[in-house]
């Protein structure tokens, strides 16, 4: 890794950063062989919370614009969904069916797996039993 000169010297504070300034990297001074950190110059406290005070204002703002824009949404989808159902009452009453009859083959299809977990878990134990006897 080469060296670089720098033709700036700064003044190096051994003492370190006190709490509540910004961390930046430490500083070696190749002319006097000592390790430390820059000076660094005197920020408000007041100035980095009105900053952080704007970003969380700034977010904010997006979360409400954000909300409003999903509820405009669910509003439409809810009225387009009433006037179909008023237009098409029979077809709804399918389409509800349907999905009543979807959710319940899901739910009778995701019980069958854990009966056969369980009793492949059952066979693993007795071999472990019987493996676990003979020794």
């Amino acid at each position: 890794m080469p060296r670089r000169k720098s033709t700036e010297t700064a003044t190096l504070n051994p003492e370190g950063s006190k709490i509540g300034e910004p961390v930046p990297k430490a500083v070696i001074d190749i002319n006097t062989a000592s390790v430390g950190v820059p000076r660094q110059p005197d920020h408000g406290l007041g100035e980095e919370l009105s900053a952080l005070r704007q970003q969380i204002d700034a977010l904010q703002q997006k979360i409400l614009d954000g909300s409003r824009s999903v509820k405009g949404g669910a509003g439409k989808a809810m009225r387009q969904t009433e006037a179909a159902a008023k237009l098409y009452p029979a077809s709804t009453i399918l389409v509800v069916a349907a999905v009543a009859a979807a959710f319940a083959f899901a739910g009778r299809r995701a019980s069958l797996p854990r009966r056969r977990h369980q009793s492949a878990l059952r066979e693993l134990r007795d071999l472990y039993d019987t493996i676990r006897a003979r020794i």
